[in-house]
């Protein structure tokens, strides 16, 4: 990788503004276009408002998650709407092409033009650098919705995965009585050795009434009208999982539960390391091409 690149961060939340701060830091040359930035430049940064010059990028940079539906790039920091295929059609396969959580239909538009489009989320060091914030997002969405400490709260994680892993252990350090719900053998043996209880994934209907809170990671139905009525009333459902969900919302409602449905935690609680680690990643990704 050259000591020095010109970037473009394009779309996306604070993550994204966090990660453009952070390659100008490195000595970068890095744009930004439908980042708008408030009250406030972003220092250090040169931000666009058109793409006439993008086409001297050396890497472009979309953002996690890259689409907002509708063939609409996600972002939500623009006061504009901005279509995926006039970004696209400036760019060149010469150029490193990246964003998170790309769906068929952008990774389709991208290969009509001859694109490579990388995808920095499905990099095993993003995810598990990831887990992190998402986890502690949910410790702190947990402490402003319940009504008792998490020292001694019995807590339910659905899923275990690298979210569901670090989640159980960050509620457990703080004193939960923890359990885990997986589908799969060795999960369940991994969780019982880690000191928690242990919960098949598919037989979770008529043992839930115990629990104080439930966060979900699965990105499933796992938790339907059959799961949710055995809940007591009080009960917090915090659905950490990437869309649909894990959670029956019409059937929570009806119940009267209460479910947080806390997407893109890392964005909101801690854009400042979520962007470090797509920086990192996407390094590694360059050094790995050899740019």
């Amino acid at each position: 990788m050259k000591h020095e690149l010109n970037f473009w961060v394009i779309g996306g939340d604070m993550r994204q503004v966090k990660l453009a701060q952070l390659l100008a830091e490195d000595g970068h040359t890095v744009h930004t276009y439908a980042l708008d930035p408030g009250p406030e430049q972003f220092p250090g940064l040169i931000q666009e408002q058109n793409l006439n010059r993008v086409g001297r990028a050396d890497c472009v940079v979309l953002p996690m998650t890259v689409s907002a539906g509708g063939g609409r790039l996600n972002a939500p920091l623009s006061l504009s709407e901005h279509p995926l295929v006039p970004i696209l059609d400036r760019l060149s396969p010469r150029q490193f092409l990246c964003g998170g959580r790309i769906d068929p239909e952008t990774y389709e538009l991208a290969q009509e033009r001859g694109l490579i489009l990388y995808d920095y989320f499905a990099r095993e060091e993003l995810a598990v650098a990831n887990a992190v914030p998402t986890a502690e997002g949910a410790v702190q969405l947990a402490m402003e919705h319940l009504p008792i400490t998490i020292q001694g709260a019995r807590v339910l994680v659905v899923g275990f995965g690298r979210v569901g892993r670090i989640t159980a252990q960050r509620f457990a350090a703080l004193g939960a009585k923890v359990s885990v719900a997986a589908r799969k053998y060795e999960q369940l043996a991994w969780a019982q050795a880690m000191g928690f209880g242990a919960e098949e994934l598919g037989r979770l209907a008529g043992w839930l009434c115990g629990y104080d809170l439930v966060v979900n990671t699965v990105p499933a139905p796992v938790l339907n009208r059959a799961e949710l009525e055995d809940l007591k009333r009080g009960c917090l459902i915090i659905d950490l999982a990437s869309k649909p969900g894990g959670v029956d919302l019409a059937a929570a409602g009806e119940l009267g539960l209460t479910v947080i449905w806390a997407l893109s935690l890392p964005g909101k609680v801690a854009p400042v390391t979520a962007g470090a680690a797509i920086k990192s990643t996407i390094y590694n990704m360059l050094r790995e091409l050899g740019r």
